[in-house]
């Protein structure tokens, strides 16, 4: 494994302050939080708190605010975590063989009727498994960005193809020093453009559900965004 499964770690958050800009439309049959202007797109596969999680939303306008409209389709099947989670029975009403084939069917329909013309991914936590599958030969997304990832196979680390972006945390049992090593030698031999960030005194989830109120959750958390705009833009620019 490039990550393992999402734990009880994965259901805990701080909530962030703002009001979210956006509003929520059917897109690709799914319902999809919307935000932003333009013919290059951001798709947002969220963590186990899904699409109407207001942390992601808040995410979502920052990064529309850079050039892009960012969707946050419902890949969860409107089944987000609850409180006091029982992982194991919400993991098998949400595996690989239910969701990879919602996030196809999404993409495929955005690619075909909205025709962006730069389509990446941002994967959180459980979302950046199915953002990294997208980086496969044959797939939609032109590049995509992790944040501290989980359940990703490191065969499916084998078949990326297009530019990744890795954001983790120093502390991690989900992605963890191994694993990311692991992930880190693989990119190498596949030759692929990738980056990866460390980030010292944040644990797993810090990117979208830390505790901002700590100086350096707070700096790790924006400096993400900031890096995926970057990385995106930069990505681009280098198209032929």
């Amino acid at each position: 494994m490039a990550s393992n499964p999402p734990s009880e770690c994965c259901a805990k958050f701080s909530l962030h302050e703002g009001t979210p800009a956006g509003v929520y439309n059917e897109v690709g049959g799914l319902d999809t939080y919307v935000v932003g202007q333009g013919d290059r797109y951001i798709v947002i596969l969220t963590d186990v708190y899904g699409h109407r999680f207001k942390n992601t939303q808040l995410i979502a306008d920052e990064l529309s605010r850079n050039g892009y409209k960012v969707l946050i389709p419902d890949i969860l099947k409107n089944d987000p975590i609850g409180p006091n989670p029982d992982f194991p029975t919400w993991l098998a009403a949400h595996g690989n063989d239910i969701t990879s084939p919602i996030v196809d069917g999404f993409l495929a329909k955005v690619k075909s009727e909205l025709k962006p013309k730069f389509l990446v991914g941002i994967g959180h936590c459980f979302g950046a498994k199915y953002a990294i599958q997208q980086l496969a030969e044959g797939k939609y997304l032109d590049a995509a960005a992790v944040a501290h990832p989980s359940f990703v196979a490191i065969d499916e680390v084998k078949e990326i193809k297009r530019p990744i972006l890795i954001s983790a945390a120093e502390t991690d049992q989900v992605f963890p020093a191994e694993l990311r090593r692991q992930t880190e030698d693989e990119l190498l031999k596949l030759g692929v453009r990738y980056q990866l960030d460390l980030f010292s005194g944040v644990v797993h989830g810090f990117a979208v559900k830390g505790d901002v109120s700590i100086p350096l959750v707070k700096y790790a958390k924006e400096k993400v965004v900031r890096d995926q705009i970057y990385f995106f833009d930069s990505v681009d620019a280098l198209r032929v």
